[in-house]
């Protein structure tokens, strides 16, 4: 698939800002310094950096012009539709403790297809309020084939350019179909303590799956969050 030129901006911008050229608090080149350096219009390069505001790697900061974000940001599990930016902005998060090989509960290796036994890459963070409170939990699984060959995906430090773009550099694959189903239970221990709740309290979980165009799955994250915040909004033609 053909990457846009938009798209191609910003990619070389997420590179730059991965490397440390570009810091955490330092500001991107403007819309219009990027049409004139890409020979673009600036339609087009205020487009390539929409996907970086969106995907929370910049935001706008008045007076200066859009800055390297100082803060990780993450979205929700889900909240992405059809290629389309990130419906849910950015929050917040803290990576818990350090990506991992572990067995993913059945649920999660039925999704991704793999035996019994068969462990996944598990990497974890915590979504915050803007008062620092948790919002929700999310575990990342990645099957073998797209872990091995994507040894960031191992490290504890953010990804700049985000873990699906990430991944397709990597792989090849990016995602075509996106699956969610939303149950209802109570925390386990673990979320209860990662989300600062009692045990059992109600929870929503979010179950999404990313596949790529062969149908097979990239990534299975399973987002909890607390029953008192969690809303749904689906809005469709009639």
């Amino acid at each position: 698939m053909a990457v846009l030129k938009y798209e191609e901006i910003a990619e070389f911008l997420r590179a730059r800002i991965a490397a440390g050229e570009i810091a955490p608090g330092d500001t991107i080149p403007s819309g219009r310094e990027l049409a004139e350096q890409w020979d673009v219009s600036r339609a087009t390069a205020i487009k390539a950096v929409d996907v970086l505001r969106n995907d929370g790697v910049v935001v706008a900061k008045q007076g200066t012009g859009f800055v390297v974000t100082e803060t990780p940001v993450a979205r929700p599990a889900g909240a992405r539709r059809a290629g389309s930016a990130r419906i849910l902005g950015g929050m917040p998060f803290l990576r818990v403790g350090e990506p991992d090989w572990a067995e993913p509960p059945a649920r999660v290796a039925a999704t991704l297809g793999l035996s019994p036994g068969v462990k996944a890459l598990r990497r974890v963070r915590v979504l915050q309020l803007p008062d620092g409170t948790p919002n929700s939990c999310v575990e990342a699984w990645f099957p073998p084939e797209v872990a091995e060959v994507s040894p960031r995906l191992a490290d504890t430090a953010p990804i700049a350019e985000g873990t699906t773009r990430y991944v397709r550099r990597q792989t090849g694959r990016g995602p075509t179909e996106g699956v969610d189903v939303t149950t209802v239970r109570g925390a386990t221990e673990t979320e209860a303590e990662r989300l600062g709740v009692p045990e059992g309290t109600p929870v929503a979980v979010l179950l999404h799956t990313a596949y790529d165009d062969q149908g097979k799955p990239l990534v299975c994250e399973e987002g909890v969050t607390p029953s008192s915040l969690f809303e749904q909004v689906d809005t469709y033609v009639m």
